[in-house]
């Protein structure tokens, strides 16, 4: 209406990002970091000169075709997403510790968006939800600055873990590692929407399917950026850091996610998921690692990125060798071999077992393993 001008919004008490402040509290702390070329950072990681914490590459928009097909998964998949989402809900509502409150710690940052949904099922269901990202990085921990915040306002009896998904089972491990050295009082009870690793303490199904937000990286996360941690940017009483990503503010699609799932129907099909059904996918997870080792010669297992979000993410911010895929008709992963096709990356049809899609990051040369 003309003469009206758009009401001027207040500031979130806490950081939320680009997310509404009632859906989640992220215990990060938001900083400069400067870029480092995705190469250059490969080749500081192989080389052992850097951890994978302490360097953070641009995030590029993607291109019109891969916006387009992610819009095809969101389509496809949203009304699976929010039924698998919803019997998340009904477990952790069945659970005696979390009937009445849960505290839901999301690791960030995959874990955020589906913490945002899950908070509204169960408090749907009149189950008491607060929701906090915190920050977990492989082979340095969680963070317990963040993990202490949250004790001294819920205590820690009633909080849950969680994520998207496993890929095949790292972050799992450093959760289990990082609480038995820290001992605050949090049990290591991770839940994910979809566990084909077989290795979350609680799960919707073990099947390997594309969650949409695993698609894209910080535009359906609040615009944050994949967390960092060094000693001139994280101080003894911070929280992890991260870069929040403002210029990309015109293309986020955080709210758009949240509101497409959120509204959908709940449809689709799962493979249910048990405690039996868990160790079959743990099994035979570790089979197809093992033979990718042995066949293609990786002596480092954080160089296989299994699972469609996870084999993604490697061709979106690292260095890949190839793509195995497990049937090349499947759309849920036609994003998978366009992103390959752009960059010139083998893709290969093989077995896999219980996975859709691998990738592999090149070992570049002269670096050991």
């Amino acid at each position: 209406m003309s003469g009206l001008t758009e009401p001027v919004l207040a500031r979130p008490a806490h950081f939320c990002g680009t997310f509404a402040p009632v859906d989640v509290v992220m215990l990060l702390k938001p900083a400069h970091i400067a870029h480092v070329a995705i190469e250059e950072k490969e080749r500081l990681i192989q080389s052992g000169a850097k951890h994978y914490s302490e360097m953070l590459s641009a995030e590029k928009v993607p291109d019109a075709r891969y916006l387009q097909l992610y819009h095809e998964a969101l389509a496809r998949n949203a009304g699976r997403l929010k039924r698998d989402i919803e019997t998340l809900a009904g477990k952790i509502a069945a659970r005696p510790q979390t009937a009445t409150q849960c505290v839901i710690i999301s690791l960030a940052r995959a874990g955020t968006p589906i913490g945002v949904l899950l908070k509204r099922c169960l408090e749907r269901s009149g189950v008491t939800t607060f929701h906090y990202t915190v920050s977990i990085i492989r082979g340095r921990g969680i963070d317990l600055n963040a993990l202490r915040h949250i004790a001294q306002r819920h205590g820690t009896a009633t909080s849950v873990f969680l994520d998207g998904w496993t890929g095949k089972g790292a972050i799992s491990g450093e959760l289990q590692t990082s609480l038995a050295r820290a001992d605050i009082g949090f049990a290591p009870f991770l839940a994910v929407v979809a566990d084909p690793a077989g290795c979350a303490s609680l799960a919707a199904t073990v099947d390997d399917y594309v969650i949409p937000s695993g698609l894209l990286n910080g535009i359906v996360s609040g615009l944050i950026s994949r967390t960092v941690l060094t000693e001139d940017l994280v101080g003894p009483s911070d929280f992890h850091a991260c870069l929040f990503q403002a210029d990309h503010g015109p293309h986020d699609l955080t709210r758009h996610f949240l509101d497409s799932v959120w509204t959908a129907a709940a449809d689709g099909a799962s493979s249910p998921w048990s405690l039996t059904e868990a160790g079959r996918a743990r099994t035979a997870s570790q089979a197809i690692l093992r033979e990718l080792m042995d066949k293609y010669a990786v002596g480092d297992v954080n160089r296989i990125k299994p699972g469609i979000a996870e084999a993604t993410r490697a061709l979106l911010r690292r260095v890949p060798d190839r793509v195995f895929i497990r049937d090349a008709a499947d759309p849920e992963t036609l994003h998978m071999q366009h992103l390959a096709a752009t960059s010139a990356v083998p893709v290969v049809e093989r077995d896999l077992g219980g996975y859709r899609a691998v990738t592999i990051i090149k070992r570049l040369k002269g670096e050991q393993e």
